[in-house]
């Protein structure tokens, strides 16, 4: 099969969606990886359709089962790991040596754990003297989960696995920018056993996920995004009366004290600021360093940071790769710019580099 295809996969066959064109560029050479069609409303409500029937299944097969179901399906993507780590790299820009031994790994331990998980599920029992209670947990129903771009497979595993484990039923929307590896999701769940309807996937921008999050047999919303991408998002799910978790990105400071261990810190910060090209929810984003070893911060890290290999992605000792898209890159350089009109100084790059 080929892993370059945009496409649905609904009711446990691939689908073209029938909406407008979409395209996914290799952020490395900006050529074009594939073509495909968004999906609309109708393709969107059928997704919705047969995660219903699908849940209606799901729900009354044992926990154990599931469990079984979720453990193949984790090594059926482990198997994998280095067709769909190039497949990552391709999609994302991100450096192959990343994705070997991220993004397919930590996608299949989420897959694992909540497998792992399924069995123990159980409600309690309340002694009231003459009299008790009981509480059952029971699945939700039809999860609607819409993915980032910065970890395409990661986040469909993510979100996939808790769901499944309980019992419920997924449709899921990737980012239109990052496409491809939600498919191969799919596909190992379907090989492990899972009962068409119960993950399907839907691709398309926004309008396809406000399709999704609107839709009346929708019962959860889970959105890996923005904080403005999820306030809207929330705002909509609240109308329908719908669980939602967010995950909107963080602002993870990184504070340097006087007596610390600069090598070390230098080290911490890099990490915290050129891993995935910065692309990633737990980045640094500020570096606070004590006014007494700010100078020999600053000296050690421009000088490490000289010497990350920058370059093509698919080599396997480049450290940095591309930005995903030129919308990302324009608006990094924003803030560059910004951060130079504010009296901010830059001792090192703050341009593109060829």
């Amino acid at each position: 099969m080929s892993l370059y295809q945009i496409q649905n996969f609904i009711n446990g066959k691939k689908t073209n969606g029938s909406g407008a064109e979409m395209t996914t560029l290799n952020p490395a050479t900006n050529t074009v990886l594939t073509k495909g069609n968004e999906s609309t409303a109708a393709d969107v409500d059928a997704a919705v359709k047969a995660a219903r029937a699908g849940f209606e299944i799901w729900k009354a097969t044992p926990a154990a089962q599931r469990a079984r179901v979720l453990f193949k399906a984790a090594q059926i993507l482990r198997d994998r790991n280095d067709e769909l780590a190039l497949v990552e790299t391709r999609d994302t820009g991100r450096a192959i040596q990343e994705t070997e031994i991220i993004d397919v790994v930590s996608g299949v331990e989420c897959l694992e754990y909540f497998a792992g998980v399924a069995g123990s599920l159980a409600g309690e029992h309340i002694d009231l003297g003459a009299n008790f209670a009981y509480t059952r947990r029971e699945a939700v129903g039809v999860c609607a989960a819409i993915g980032a771009w910065n970890y395409p497979i990661q986040i469909a595993c993510w979100k996939a696995a808790p769901a499944l484990a309980c019992g419920n039923a997924v449709v899921y929307k990737p980012s239109e920018v990052t496409p491809l590896s939600a498919i191969a999701v799919a596909e190992a769940l379907q090989e492990a056993g899972l009962p068409d309807g119960v993950y399907n996937v839907v691709q398309g921008a926004r309008e396809c996920g406000a399709s999704l999050v609107e839709h009346p047999g929708v019962d959860k919303v889970s959105l890996t995004g923005s904080a403005a991408t999820g306030a809207k998002v929330a705002s909509v799910a609240a109308g329908g009366m719908k669980a939602v978790t967010m995950e909107l990105g963080g602002k993870s400071p990184m504070i340097v004290f006087e007596d610390a261990d600069l090598d070390n810190a230098v080290s911490g910060a890099q990490m915290a600021n050129f891993y995935s090209s910065g692309q990633i929810c737990s980045n640094g984003t500020r570096v606070f360093v004590h006014e007494s070893v700010a100078d020999a911060f600053i000296e050690k890290l421009i000088a490490r940071s000289k010497d990350l290999v920058l370059g093509d992605p698919e080599k396997p000792d480049t450290q940095v790769g591309p930005i995903v898209t030129k919308t990302q890159y324009d608006q990094i350089m924003s803030f560059i710019e910004t951060g130079k009109k504010e009296g901010a100084k830059c001792v090192l790059g703050g341009h593109a580099v060829s």
